[in-house]
């Protein structure tokens, strides 16, 4: 056949697409068991980070399973559920099951998320006495481009800030993406989730916070150019922390002491 005909060209078009095609593929399938893993190793190296205890040359498994303890809370009696498996429980894919989440009404879906689990996954870092230490609650809501996941870490009184970070999101690099930079996290550290009427008031304020501000222990700067970001970070807290997310869970701790 000859090279410059249009039909061996087709052909040779084709097959080189087939072959291609079929190397993504297999190496896709091969490779998936792989990729899960990968993705269950960064979700628990953000959950060592967001209270400090991710080191460097240190295996992310190991420390996940001497320093996390995983537990399952029904969002609306806030107690602890023990009739599920909180090490392979997963919130993401529950909030997309009809039968394990509800759907939200538009005036309560701040967050823009959608369906929210029944259950969620709470981690916790005990002390040496065995005392918890820190609360880690996965939060997830709407920005300005994508859905942000990340954690929030609470101290011991459930109510102080100890860190926030996300692990996924796809908001503009330099903008929205700067909820990643560490000088804008820190900010979050010492903050205070509710106030003294036990309501949520933890917010991102547009531009920089009033150092004179009588609400100040309850707000961090907003993010430069990024407004409907810090907008979306902040609804997002405040769904979660109120009383359709963790408010319950995080009021029946602060009673038990």
């Amino acid at each position: 056949m000859n090279n410059d005909s249009i039909q061996k060209t087709l052909i040779v078009a084709i097959g080189l697409c087939l072959v291609c095609s079929l190397v993504v593929s297999v190496s896709a399938v091969s490779l998936k068991p792989q990729q899960e893993q990968n993705k269950i190793v960064d979700k628990q190296g953000n959950i060592l980070g967001v209270v400090g205890l991710l080191k460097d040359k240190a295996s992310i498994a190991e420390l996940y399973e001497k320093n996390i303890e995983s537990v399952v809370v029904d969002l609306d009696t806030g107690e602890y559920v023990s009739d599920i498996d909180a090490n392979t429980y997963d919130q993401r894919s529950a909030a997309a099951d009809p039968s394990l989440s509800i759907k939200l009404d538009k005036k309560d879906d701040i967050a823009g998320i959608g369906r929210r689990a029944k259950q969620a996954s709470v981690y916790l870092v005990r002390d040496s006495a065995g005392a918890i230490k820190y609360y880690i609650l996965p939060v997830h809501g709407y920005g300005l481009w994508s859905t942000l996941y990340g954690f929030l870490a609470l101290e011991a009184d459930a109510n102080t800030v100890y860190g926030l970070s996300f692990y996924d999101h796809a908001e503009t690099p330099g903008l929205g993406g700067e909820v990643d930079n560490p000088k804008w996290k820190a900010l979050w550290r010492g903050k205070k989730v509710y106030n003294d009427n036990g309501e949520a008031a933890l917010s991102v304020v547009k531009g920089a916070v009033n150092p004179s501000s009588q609400t100040i222990q309850y707000e961090v700067d907003g993010l430069a150019g990024a407004t409907l970001t810090s907008r979306g970070v902040s609804n997002m807290l405040t769904y979660w922390l109120g009383q359709n997310g963790f408010n319950k869970f995080l009021t029946n701790e602060r009673s038990r002491g």
